[in-house]
């Protein structure tokens, strides 16, 4: 009887059958993201080639997401998620085959990396807006918003966890196979649900146009912009990690893929902390303060990951890293669901994914680069310099932001008293 008072949002059949579905293929999902990232570096040895692949794999979201978002609006979002899943079931089984058969070569894993982006430029936009469709009672939308971030960026961090292991014990290719087949778990939970007709609220008219409104709405109102442009700033620096993480097992902490999932699992643990205490917080009052202060703790815990010389030490370090990573994302994505316009949902959704994913590549060149040149450590001490002067800054302008946001929280029946 505790669970659904921690968690009201599971107290909906719709709900639980996303949660366990998607859960269960996001983790899948990442743990490809791991296994294209070690495959890549052990095909080639290049830190540039990692960030080649990485552009690749996100680069879509980027130019793409906005009219993703105008899609998501105008038509099912259920039926859209079907679709997106059944694709990237295919992709993830065609990267199995080819892994498995042993004639894969890098511009295969470039070409369907770059097919999973378009997947994931419809697919991200239509999985954030879909939430709010399914629980039963309005009052438990903001724990839904919470649980389905936190889901997503936890899995994104647990998920390479499991995949470092997997891959030391058996392979890169039986993790792509056991990705595809985790989408069979998500497309039977979708299809065990009972969804209610879909109703369109946006008026025909010109998609540009549509993606036009979307960026003035978000761009005009300054906190939608501040945490917008906080998380293009913290997705283009702080989560160069993710590429070079391998570089660093392998080379500085003088590890293989075994090394590699020990890091990657301390950093799930971190992002499973902040998930839990996201998810189990009672109001959005506050939310501003984790905002500000997520980046500062990825900040300093990509700091103290590049100057560490002994992995037990690399292992704390990434906690913080972990931790600030899904404090800055999931908490982001609650505000900013929780406050949008129904009609705009899917527009702002696209735009928050253009300016989380739709960073990443860019910020995987750049570290690819960087690294490079550089080295690892070097670049993920100016990543984490950059995500703690984002942090001040942000900061700097939250008093001026929470005076804007009082009216819209006192008209939702968020604010209650004095506090804002």
């Amino acid at each position: 009887m505790k669970k659904p008072l921690l968690l009201p949002a599971l107290r909906s059949k719709n709900y639980q059958l996303f949660f366990a579905g998607q859960g269960i293929s996001l983790i899948g999902t990442w743990m490809t993201q791991l296994a294209t990232i070690w495959l890549v570096y052990d095909l080639t040895n290049s830190p540039l080639m990692l960030g080649i692949v990485g552009f690749s794999s996100q680069i879509p979201s980027f130019f793409l997401a906005p009219f993703g978002g105008v899609f998501v609006d105008r038509f099912s979002r259920y039926h859209t998620l079907i679709a997106t899943q059944v694709l990237a079931m295919i992709q993830s089984l065609t990267l199995a085959a080819l892994a498995l058969t042993g004639v894969i070569q890098v511009w295969h894993i470039i070409a369907l990396s770059l097919f999973q982006g378009f997947i994931n430029a419809l697919d991200a936009p239509a999985r954030q807006a879909f939430v709010p469709e399914l629980v039963e009672r309005r009052e438990d939308l903001a724990n839904a918003i919470a649980i389905n971030s936190t889901m997503f960026n936890g899995a994104r961090l647990i998920g390479p966890a499991i995949g470092g292991l997997l891959i030391a014990r058996i392979g890169t290719g039986y993790c792509f196979l056991i990705d595809g087949l985790s989408y069979i778990a998500v497309l039977a939970a979708l299809l065990a649900m009972k969804v209610k007709p879909w109703k369109n609220v946006v008026t025909d008219g010109n998609p540009l146009q549509k993606v036009k409104e979307g960026f003035v709405y978000a761009f005009s109102f300054p906190p939608i912009r501040a945490i917008l442009l906080l998380s293009a700033l913290v997705s283009l620096m702080g989560l160069q990690n993710t590429i070079l993480v391998p570089v660093i097992a392998e080379q500085v902490l003088k590890g293989g893929a075994e090394s590699l999932g020990f890091l990657m699992a301390a950093s799930g643990v971190g992002a499973l902390t902040g998930g839990i205490y996201l998810a189990t917080r009672q109001t959005i009052l506050g939310i501003g303060k984790l905002i500000a202060l997520a980046p500062a703790i990825l900040g300093m815990g990509l700091i103290g990951f590049s100057l560490s010389r002994f992995l037990p030490l690399s292992l704390f370090t990434m906690l913080f890293v972990g931790l600030g990573t899904i404090l800055q994302i999931a908490a982001s994505n609650t505000f900013l669901q929780t406050i949008v316009e129904d009609d705009k949902r899917g527009r702002l959704m696209s735009l928050y994914t253009m300016s989380f994913l739709g960073m990443i590549p860019i910020g995987n060149l750049l570290g690819g680069i960087l690294a490079s040149r550089i080295g690892a450590p070097n670049t993920l001490i100016i990543d984490g310099i950059a995500c703690i002067l984002g942090s001040i800054f942000f900061s700097r302008q939250l008093p001026a932001l929470r005076k804007i946001m009082r009216p819209i929280y006192e008209e939702k029946g968020i604010l209650m008293s004095n506090k804002a």
